[in-house]
């Protein structure tokens, strides 16, 4: 019985390893200078999911000098879209990613490694329980 005990512990315990995305916060940038740039976590909420984004927003006539933002969005969010503001064609477009400080170009192992350790304390376990 202590076996089965320890058993839905330690798969329990695998799941709350996995960690919140962190991401490059960007507030407001112009061009490809950010302006104001931190790392913020991620939100966790239940039937919602977070991802890190990359946004940019451009106009037809001055597409080098352009706005950019970056940060934490639900996935529902990553969309791009076209229209026209006083005379002028604009493209927005938000890329999203699900690693850390993905939109940044900087991946982070973090999640892999969490899994890796939370399967190897479950084989463990099931080993002597078997």
């Amino acid at each position: 019985m202590a076996r089965i005990v320890i058993a839905i512990i330690a798969i329990v315990a695998s799941f709350m390893m996995a960690e919140a995305l962190v991401c490059k916060e960007c507030s407001y940038g112009i061009g490809t200078v950010c302006l104001s740039s931190s790392d913020v976590t991620c939100p966790t909420a239940v039937n919602k999911t977070y991802n890190c984004f990359f946004g940019r927003l451009s106009f037809s006539k001055f597409s080098s000098l352009g706005l950019k933002s970056q940060g934490c969005r639900m996935s529902t969010e990553c969309t791009n879209t076209t229209g026209t503001l006083l005379g002028l064609t604009y493209t927005s477009s938000i890329s999203c990613c699900a690693t850390d400080r993905c939109a940044n170009a900087a991946p982070s192992t973090k999640m892999t490694l969490t899994a890796v350790i939370g399967v190897a304390a479950l084989a463990s376990m099931w080993s002597t329980i078997m």
